[in-house]
Order: C-alpha cells, then structure tokens, then sequence
C-alpha cells in the first residue's frame, strides 16, 4: 500500500490531534537538530558534509565498526569523486587518517584522528549531557516507546519508505 498525500491534511478526531501533535513535536525536535548541527558547524568551522562524515565515523567508531571511503560516500550519498575530496579535506586538516585495510591489501579504512575525537566531543558533549539530563524524567517503558518511534520515524524518512508503506 502506497501512502501519499495530495494536500492539507486536517486533523478531525481526539486521534488525529494526537498524531498531529506528536509530528509536530517530531518536527520541532527536528528543527532543534538542524540548529544544533548549525552551531557545531559554525563552532567547528566545518561545512555540513565534512561534520556528517565525523559524526558517521563517531558513531561507527562506537560500534566497533571498521568505516572504507565507500562506506562514507554512500552514507552521505555523494560522489567517489566528492568523497575523496572530503577525505583530503579532512585529512588536511587533521580530522582523519586513511590507513591500510587490516583485512584488504587493496582498501583502506577511515579513523577519527585523536584532535578530531576531542574536538568532536569537547563541541558536542555539553549538548549530549543537556539530552541525557531531559530523558532522566522518563522511566524505562516511556524510553522505549520513545526508541519505538525515533526508530519508525526515521525508516519512514529513508528514500523510498513510500513505496515500502
């Protein structure tokens, strides 16, 4: 099944209040996000993209996740071409090391450089602390819906979730 959307949709029951506030709570929570990530930008003196693919590698770094130029590109979705631009830029400035494969003589892997983990955190601990400080108020069942519908939501943002809906 399809789901689209011609025009204005107009909440008519308790329920669709309900929906309508909580996307509008989404999307405010959204908004918060891209100014966050404005101010790291600013703060960090780093165009978005180069702050998309630090975030990415922070985040697979904490997984245990070994991240290729590959990885990056389409993560970010761009071009090998722009990719290897972005990675001499912030190889070049210090943010990252390309090393060899431990595995694949012919690949390399992309690691955060100790400066680009500092400065990473030194900018955005104190709003992950401010994050963990607001969900402190929730017990663990609220935390889990609330994971339920971060998670929902940001399937049903990808590319082609409509088709999938």
């Amino acid at each position: 099944m399809s789901i689209t959307m011609q025009e204005r949709w107009v909440p008519r029951t308790d329920r669709d209040r309900l929906v309508m506030d909580s996307m509008l709570a989404f999307r405010a929570f959204s908004d918060a996000m891209d100014r966050m990530h404005g101010a790291m930008r600013g703060d960090m003196e780093m165009n978005a993209t180069d702050l998309a693919a630090l975030r990415m590698l922070v985040i697979r770094e904490q997984r245990g996740e070994t991240v290729k130029p590959h990885d990056i590109a389409e993560h970010l979705g761009i071009s090998t071409a722009s990719t290897t631009k972005l990675l001499d830029r912030l190889s070049g400035s210090g943010h990252i090391s390309r090393l060899p494969h431990p595995n694949d003589r012919r690949s390399r892997v992309v690691t955060l450089t100790e400066g680009a983990r500092s400065e990473f955190y030194r900018h955005f601990g104190e709003r992950l602390a401010r994050m963990r400080a607001g969900m402190v108020a929730f017990d663990d069942d609220e935390l889990r819906v609330v994971i339920r519908f971060l998670r929902d939501m940001t399937v049903a943002l990808e590319p082609g979730a409509a088709q999938d809906a």
